[in-house]
């Protein structure tokens, strides 16, 4: 026995939604460039071996040594004083931290570490912060504080200056593995006489004595001398050169007179 029909309008099955496939598409597209975009930011964050800032610390060791004072520029501190860039600026290779001993005072370096870890660098990366100005590396090796020295690299024979106001209290041989290289020049902060700015692998200046007085980036203390062939220098790793440099450390004034 056959139903009657229905009068009105007749009832088509639904289909099913099909996906465009402009929309499939378009979705692979966003996905792409936000795929680029990550990569982007990785790449920033972790690149290849960051080099130096050429605008802090443009020069090659081998061009011709530039005449004039650094323009003042601080570089380290420690509490309230401050260490000024000892070398002019289009001269300095690399700027480079280490240990320097158990009795050598920690640093806090002004600018940015330029081979600090992949986490930080990361950070930085995307939030910003981590320093500005001058491009510093963290050096391998030695004992104590792993900023109690600071070695600002320039080609053998560039001007060195005295990093802070005061007084010069000694200038004696500079001894390396037992023999003499050059001078250690140690001078009195004017503002902290409870401390010595040291400074060695130079050549003391012939007009520089016990007693003369220091300007920060004025009074010439001596040049840059050659430590190639008496070692293997951890600044060449970030130079164009041997790594050549002069080396300033911070020390209790009470422990050096012990010496």
């Amino acid at each position: 026995m056959h139903r009657p029909r229905a009068h009105g309008r007749h009832h088509r099955p639904r289909r099913r939604p099909t996906r465009s496939p402009h929309r499939g598409r378009r979705t692979a597209v966003v996905v792409v460039l936000a795929a680029a975009f990550l990569l982007t930011l990785l790449l920033a964050a972790f690149g290849s071996s960051p080099t130096p800032d050429r605008t802090a610390t443009p020069a090659s060791a081998s061009r011709l040594l530039p005449p004039g004072r650094p323009l003042p520029q601080v570089v380290a501190l420690h509490a309230d004083l401050r260490i000024q860039l000892p070398i002019a600026q289009q001269a300095v290779t690399a700027i480079g931290y280490h240990a320097a001993g158990e009795d050598a005072l920690p640093l806090e370096p002004v600018g940015r570490q330029a081979n600090e870890g992949l986490l930080a660098r990361l950070f930085h990366g995307l939030f910003g912060g981590g320093g500005d100005g001058l491009r510093y590396y963290q050096l391998p090796g030695g004992e104590g504080p792993s900023t109690g020295g600071l070695d600002v690299g320039a080609a053998v024979g560039t001007d060195v200056y005295a990093p802070v106001d005061g007084a010069v209290v000694s200038v004696r041989s500079y001894v390396l593995n037992g023999e003499q290289h050059g001078h250690r020049i140690e001078i009195q902060p004017s503002g902290s006489p409870s401390l010595v700015v040291v400074l060695t692998r130079l050549r003391a200046d012939p007009a520089l004595t016990v007693g003369s007085p220091v300007s920060a980036g004025r009074t010439k203390v001596g040049v840059v001398l050659d430590f190639s062939d008496v070692e293997r220098q951890a600044l060449a790793a970030y130079t164009q050169d041997a790594g050549n440099h002069v080396t300033l450390a911070v020390h209790p004034a009470a422990t050096l007179g012990l010496r």
